[in-house]
């Protein structure tokens, strides 16, 4: 429901668009009628969050089990990977080994410069989840959400990569979901246009 939610959302962005032009600097009068037009449309601008709130119970579960659970010590799992209890032991930041240093004993930040493969893909698998979502009216709000993926990949990076892996499936599986829905609500898949968008104001 969430996902389809969204794609109301998406649908309405236009409307959305005519109220801020509308009522300008009228921020209560603008308020006002798109909390009506959500109200007409039954759509819940939350409900975007559920999927998130849902999963951190999970997220938090295994974790423990990663880190507590004896028999999940030196789990491989492909590649590189081989303790899924432990942190991908990749590290951009001495050129994936070929430098020799150990980014992570710099002292203060060496716990954020934990950033291997699997750090990166689930901050850019974030990011890309991220463009199947109409961007925020509020400025505050748009400024945060760009953020939130470079955040997330600094202050993970030293996590277990089980977690980081399982957080990566998960974010690519729910890009696919939510685009089928769309695609089924009849609402505009832009997320090619929302990349373009991005590349051309960089």
């Amino acid at each position: 429901k969430s996902y389809q939610s969204i794609a109301k959302m998406k649908a309405i962005q236009p409307r959305i668009k005519e109220l801020k032009e509308k009522y300008g600097d009228d921020k209560h009068k603008f308020n006002m009628e798109q909390m009506e037009l959500f109200k007409r449309e039954k759509v819940n601008p939350a409900s975007g969050c559920l999927p998130v709130i849902v999963q951190i119970p999970v997220f938090f579960s295994l974790y423990k089990v990663l880190v507590v659970t004896i028999e999940m010590r030196h789990a491989p799992f492909f590649g590189w990977i081989s303790d899924l209890s432990a942190p991908d032991p990749t590290n951009v930041f001495n050129l994936f080994g070929v430098l020799p240093f150990d980014p992570t004993h710099v002292a203060i930040f060496g716990p954020y410069l934990a950033l291997g493969v699997w750090p990166l893909l689930m901050g850019v698998s974030m990011w890309l989840q991220m463009k199947m979502n109409p961007e925020p009216a509020d400025e505050i709000q748009k400024t945060m959400f760009a953020w939130m993926p470079v955040i997330f990949t600094f202050t993970m990076g030293g996590f277990a990569s089980g977690l980081l892996i399982y957080w990566t499936w998960n974010n690519l599986l729910s890009i696919v979901q939510q685009g089928v829905i769309m695609k089924r609500a009849g609402v505009r898949f832009e997320f090619w246009d929302n990349l373009r968008k991005t590349f051309q104001r960089a």
